[in-house]
């Protein structure tokens, strides 16, 4: 434990929380959810002598996915990957929120996860968890040595993601949060898709979902 690094940047319309996961020994780089502004990440992942490896996405909302064909026309040996429940959303305008809040926008990934596949990226063994309920086809990552759950829109500070868009469902987001999330360690440090960070312990005494 100790070689991840994690900085962030909120950008777009709905102030996505855009994280660098940082290999500090490699300078290595896994981006999570570019929301937007392919151009200003670029720079800045440049800027910080970092080298991107992949993109990973939590879900395929506008709000989360809005820079990924310019990043992979910018770094073309670059793999996105996504849950495999997500390609119908990511490819439907409607569903994927864009035509309603921007420009009509889809995109794909390069590689289609599944529920607790291991992905060794970066020097690092990250988790898949498939948490349905935001959206259909929402995971998180788990860094199980570094103490450390990329929650996208499924877990927030005591809180969680919306249900009422399409694939959404409010069940489906408590049994993923009571039977999945919940069960991690008290003292992973949670990095939701907006507002601010937390940790399992504190959502477990505070989170509305824990009591339901």
């Amino acid at each position: 434990m100790g070689k991840l690094k994690i900085q962030y940047l909120t950008l777009g319309v709905i102030g996505t929380n855009v994280y660098f996961l940082e290999n500090t020994e490699t300078q290595e780089l896994i981006l999570v959810d570019p929301a937007d502004d392919a151009g200003y990440l670029t720079e800045q992942v440049k800027i910080r002598g970092y080298k991107p490896v992949a993109i990973l996405l939590t879900h395929g909302h506008f709000d989360h996915i809005y820079a990924v064909n310019d990043l992979k026309k910018a770094w073309p040996d670059v793999p996105v990957y996504a849950y495999i429940d997500e390609k119908p959303l990511m490819a439907d305008p409607w569903m994927n929120r864009s035509q309603q809040w921007a420009e009509p926008y889809t995109a794909q990934a390069d590689i289609w996860v599944h529920d607790h596949e291991k992905l060794q990226i970066a020097g690092f063994d990250i988790e898949v968890l498939h948490t349905p309920g935001h959206t259909a086809g929402s995971c998180c990552y788990y860094i199980e040595d570094e103490k450390t759950l990329i929650a996208g829109d499924t877990l927030f500070y005591e809180s969680f993601g919306r249900t009422d868009l399409q694939t959404g469902s409010q069940s489906a987001i408590f049994r993923s949060i009571q039977e999945v999330l919940l069960k991690l360690p008290d003292d992973v440090n949670v990095y939701p898709g907006h507002m601010d960070m937390t940790t399992i312990g504190h959502e477990k005494k505070y989170n509305p979902a824990a009591a339901i």
